[in-house]
């Protein structure tokens, strides 16, 4: 067994006792983390390259080596994940694989299930994210992919916009970091979600969705 396969081993080890031991009840996307590490122990993944992490829009991003051939993309991004998943998963998402550039999409399911999350309160959320990463990266890049117009949530989009506003000045504070505007290219010259960026669920991207996003993220990737 290679030293890289031992340390998954041991992560996945390390995951399974942490959270048996706390208690029956296992937190959140336990499972969807655990599958992440044995994934990683059947078959590594690439150390020190780009890391993709968030929620569903990176999850259901498939073909994301397809969409930047010259670059060497590493993405565990989980379904249904909050800033609080992040954080509370950063040493199996993020450590075991040294990135040079993490790149962040998630924030959209903060507001999402709990209707008293301000848009201060995710700012603060991912600076607890950003902080934790540079505790054990500190030169790592730093990129946050803004918040998306989702049709389906357009109850949300004004948290949305300000939280994007909020993140976007941020990191303008801090070294190695940068803020990927895709809400603005999402929308229709009336302003509004341009719904055949969609899937049927006005929810998730489809191909189109995507195409655009890699249009308008290549040059931010180191």
């Amino acid at each position: 067994m290679t030293t890289r396969n031992l340390s998954a081993v041991l992560l996945l080890l390390s995951l399974f006792i942490t959270y048996r031991s706390l208690s029956q009840q296992a937190p959140p996307f336990w499972n969807e983390v655990q599958q992440l590490v044995l994934e990683d122990v059947q078959r590594p993944r690439p150390r020190g390259e780009i890391l993709f992490i968030g929620s569903s829009s990176f999850t259901f991003w498939k073909d994301v080596d397809t969409a930047f051939p010259e670059k060497k993309i590493v993405n565990v991004g989980f379904g249904g994940s909050t800033l609080l998943d992040q954080i509370r998963y950063v040493d199996y998402i993020v450590t075991p694989y040294r990135p040079k550039q993490v790149v962040i999409y998630c924030g959209e399911n903060d507001f999402a299930y709990d209707s008293t999350v301000t848009a201060v309160l995710v700012l603060n959320r991912l600076k607890e994210l950003v902080g934790l990463i540079r505790s054990r990266f500190p030169t790592v890049y730093i990129t946050y992919v803004s918040m998306k117009p989702s049709p389906s949530r357009a109850n949300l989009l004004s948290n949305y916009q300000e939280g994007n506003h909020m993140i976007s000045a941020y990191l303008k504070t801090i070294r190695n970091s940068s803020f990927i505007n895709v809400y603005d290219g999402m929308l229709d010259p009336s302003g509004k979600p341009r719904e055949e960026l969609f899937l049927d669920d006005r929810l998730h991207m489809n191909e189109k969705g995507y195409q655009l996003w890699t249009s308008i993220m290549a040059r931010y990737l180191q």
